[in-house]
């Protein structure tokens, strides 16, 4: 079994990535990758990131568009203080924005 680190980030932050300029809010986690080897041997050498820590699945935005990602934990970092994901799928997933995160719908929630 692979050794499962500690995730950073929970189900409704708001982060952005580290390197690309997109911001996203999470809304899966996977412990590990738990991509295709395709997807991650696509990522180019210099930058593509370790399997052995979390994935976050987020609805994500640039200047341009909306979109889903898959990201490293190493490559993100919180972002709050930028305010809410306008993403077209954020409304139909979580509460309103509360002005630091997203909240899931009370039935969501155990």
């Amino acid at each position: 079994m692979p050794v499962i680190a500690e995730a950073l980030f929970s189900i409704g932050d708001v982060v952005r990535h580290r390197v690309f300029d997109f911001r996203g809010v999470v809304f899966d986690i996977d412990p590990v990758f738990g991509n295709s080897e395709e997807w991650y041997q696509a990522i180019p050498e210099s930058v593509r990131p370790r399997k052995d820590q979390p994935f976050y699945h987020l609805f994500a935005e640039n200047a341009d568009s909306s979109y889903v990602a898959y990201v490293s934990q190493q490559n993100l970092v919180a972002d709050a203080e930028n305010g809410p994901i306008n993403h077209p799928s954020v409304e139909g997933y979580f509460e309103p924005w509360t002005g630091e995160r997203y909240r899931l719908p009370a039935f969501m929630r155990q």
